[in-house]
């Protein structure tokens, strides 16, 4: 059992020792850099729907499917780690967050191979996020299913 003097030194310790962010600062960041991120989003709906003629629907397919490219490359050449080292969430949890977690992932156990390591492991961290949003996806729409049998939908 330890005594009130080491907890207290241990205490001590852990808050010396402990980084000290500014949490206020961590959401301006995260503020802008999500906000950069959609900024773009837009700025490639906006050309893809005036310079190239597509519908709304086509031209924010095609944003997704770039944004996750660049931020695939990005992670590809270890730059997109010093975009979530400054903006925290707001370059997480986007759909570019989504994708440099899966390239991560492959980047990572390359060194395995191609089946035991890359194949295995590229879904590591994005794996329960697609588990869990179809199974979510499912329940749901059982719910809505069963809301329209009883006239509630």
């Amino acid at each position: 059992m330890a005594t009130p003097q080491e907890k207290k030194d241990y205490q001590d310790y852990v808050e010396k020792n402990s980084p000290k962010t500014n949490l206020a600062l961590q959401m301006v960041k995260a503020f802008i850099m999500g906000g950069l991120i959609c900024c773009l989003g837009q700025f490639i709906v906006n050309v893809a729907s005036s310079k190239f003629g597509l519908d709304k629907e086509t031209a924010a397919s095609w944003c997704s499917m770039l944004l996750i490219l660049l931020s695939a490359v990005l992670t590809g050449f270890n730059l997109y780690g010093g975009l979530v080292k400054w903006g925290g969430a707001g370059a997480l949890v986007p759909i570019t967050g989504f994708a440099n977690s899966v390239v991560s992932s492959a980047i990572e156990y390359k060194t395995e191979g191609q089946v035991f390591g890359v194949g295995t492991k590229i879904f590591t961290i994005a794996g329960p996020v697609i588990l869990f949003g179809i199974v979510t996806s499912w329940g749901l729409g059982l719910i809505y299913w069963i809301g329209k049998l009883m006239g509630i939908v």
